[in-house]
């Protein structure tokens, strides 16, 4: 993969991890209240504008990522994602891993591997 490409891929993931944490700040704020109220308590934290940020940055980075891969091995690549943010996640929020999802992340970066090696 060219540098270029696998700058992009980073960015994609960095982009997409930053974005699902901020949501999950702002939506676990314990003083949001419920219903409306919830919203509009959100709506106030830069959490919430820092994950939108995130995702329009991450949205750019993919588009450009996928003009150099092809959509099949790009898909696959960006599922890399899902073991990011589920690591960051039991880091910062201490989210549990269970075994079976200890074996996702497994399987899944055993996917990414193979993939990216040019499989």
């Amino acid at each position: 993969m060219a540098p270029s490409t696998l700058a992009l891929w980073a960015a994609n993931m960095v982009f997409d991890t930053v974005g699902q944490l901020s949501f999950k700040a702002a939506a676990g704020d314990p003083h949001a209240g419920d219903g409306l109220a919830r919203w509009r308590h959100m709506a106030t934290r830069p959490w919430l504008w820092l994950g939108m940020g995130c995702y329009v940055v991450e949205f750019l980075a993919w588009i450009a990522f996928l003009s150099f891969v092809p959509l099949s091995k790009g898909v696959l690549l960006g599922s890399i994602n899902i073991v990011v943010v589920t690591l960051a996640g039991r880091l910062l929020f201490h989210e549990k891993l269970t075994p079976l999802r200890v074996l996702g992340i497994v399987l899944i970066s055993m996917g990414v591997a193979v993939v990216g090696a040019g499989g």
